[in-house]
């Protein structure tokens, strides 16, 4: 037995010993840290080997203790929240679209996803990536990106930082579920969150997100090193734009496209337990310090800025929401205050990392007053976006992005810059081209999507008015939420 642990502990330590033996010529190299001299030649080890910057243990713990609190906010969070706001017939259909976009968009991410968003630019452009890193081909384990890391460098694994990324990359198309809650047929919306994840949200990150090595790694000399909103200026430290208003603005196209559920404006379509909302908000919530506060891709000074100014910002929404509803109708409503919660989450979730605490306050003001209004607006429209994707998130996250450009400080992180309030009236606009632009996209390839694939698919992409009836659960899943007997 002595023998077989000595030769496996041996052989795992060759194996490990081998795993960080990269040579100047490996493909990889050039998209990732290693050690250099004053001239920017490559230190070498005795055997020709590469040495790879230093990991901080520190920070890459805070990262994948983030990347799992997101992860959370999906088929935790998101879906119980989501089935508390459905219709009880309709709650397992809300929980399961919600459960299996975690799974299929974890995939599509490792896949291809994650090169298109955050690869090397296509052309030098920087509107899309290439496929270079499809399969995480060249996507290092054990070696920090030579782009992709905190104020203070980059101190994580390659993979650590694409993980982070994958949980954003998730819950996007999952928030559209609210949109076409109720009347989608499942087949449909699984295809469609592939094309969406595709070809709106790996263009929107690019857009915002990527970082590329020097001359977008020797492809394209002059590359600023970013893509074409980044170089622009416009700030999104968390996903406002990348994330709600491509979602929230998708959403709202999709439910008009869609049509209105049967008997919406005549019948009750009350939240089926108020409980569950309570619970998923409160699950949200505590995931959101990962979305934000990790974000710094570090733990580092901004991440516990980001930090503060996501608790700030989401109680005073929560107070504020509250007591808007409370006026206009004459009862405090806790669907409402979770609502109101949310708005504020998203909201300051661009302006996180670049926030004061006051300055946080007074956004989540801002977000619960412009998302109730935006409800107040869709509800007197008939527009039937069942739980309010368009109204928090797609309202939310534009509010939070013109937000970021009115009171950013670059005190806060250095690659920021100052807003209109602090002496810089470009960031407004470059935050809000930035942020139109996402929105413009969004609604453009999914209006075309969606039209495209209700053309195609057999009988349409909506259920039957027999199976709307009957509800969802039971005509696309056989399930129900609550059995009794």
């Amino acid at each position: 037995m002595l023998v077989g642990i000595l030769t496996t502990i041996t052989a795992t330590s060759a194996f490990l010993m081998n795993a960080s033996a990269y040579k100047p010529d490996d493909p990889a190299a050039k998209y990732h840290c290693f050690a250099t001299d004053a001239n920017g030649n490559y230190n070498l080890t005795a055997e020709g080997d590469l040495i790879p910057c230093e990991i901080d243990t520190g920070d890459n713990a805070w990262m994948l203790t983030a990347s799992a609190l997101v992860l959370i906010m999906t088929p935790g969070g998101l879906a119980i929240f989501y089935a508390g706001l459905s219709r009880q017939k309709n709650a397992v259909n809300t929980l399961h679209m919600v459960l299996m976009t975690t799974g299929i968009i974890a995939v599509q991410w490792v896949l291809w996803g994650y090169s298109l968003a955050f690869g090397p630019d296509a052309g030098g452009y920087g509107f899309i990536g290439t496929l270079d890193w499809a399969g995480l081909e060249n996507v290092l384990h054990d070696v920090p990106s030579v782009a992709y890391g905190g104020i203070t460098g980059t101190t994580i694994p390659h993979q650590t930082y694409m993980v982070f990324q994958m949980m954003f990359a998730i819950i996007t198309p999952a928030l559209i579920v609210a949109s076409v809650a109720e009347r989608m047929k499942y087949s449909a919306f699984i295809i469609f969150i592939i094309l969406w994840a595709t070809f709106v949200y790996d263009f929107a990150a690019h857009w915002t997100w990527s970082i590329s090595g020097a001359d977008n790694y020797g492809m394209n000399p002059g590359y600023c090193g970013f893509g074409w909103t980044g170089c622009f200026g416009s700030l999104d430290f968390a996903g406002g734009t990348v994330i709600h208003i491509t979602s929230g603005f998708s959403g709202l196209v999709i439910a008009l496209m869609l049509g209105r559920r049967i008997g919406y404006g005549k019948v009750p379509m009350e939240p089926h337990n108020i409980s569950l909302v309570v619970l998923g908000a409160a699950l949200l919530w505590f995931g959101w310090f990962g979305f934000n506060a990790g974000s710094a891709a570090a733990a580092a000074t901004n991440a516990t800025s980001a930090f503060v100014a996501t608790q700030v910002a989401t109680g005073m929404a929560v107070v504020t929401w509250a007591l808007l509803s409370w006026a206009h109708t004459g009862r405090a409503s806790t669907v409402g205050a979770a609502s109101g919660a949310v708005a504020g989450l998203v909201a300051i979730t661009p302006a996180s990392g670049f926030v004061s605490p006051m300055s946080a306050l007074v956004i989540g003001i801002i977000a619960s007053v412009a998302c109730y209004a935006a409800v107040m607006f869709k509800n007197s429209r008939k527009w039937d976006d069942a739980l309010d994707t368009w109204g928090v998130h797609g309202i939310g996250g534009l509010a939070g992005a013109l937000c970021t450009g009115l009171f950013a400080e670059k005190r806060f992180t250095p690659w920021g810059d100052d807003g209109l309030v602090f002496g810089n009236p470009a960031q407004l606009y470059e935050n809000a081209v930035g942020a139109f632009a996402a929105m413009a996209w969004a609604v453009g390839i999914t209006a075309i999507l969606i039209k495209v694939m209700d053309k195609v698919w057999p009988g349409g992409i909506r259920v039957t008015p027999k199976e709307e009836e009957i509800g969802l659960d039971l005509t696309q899943h056989g399930e129900r939420a609550y059995v009794s007997e």
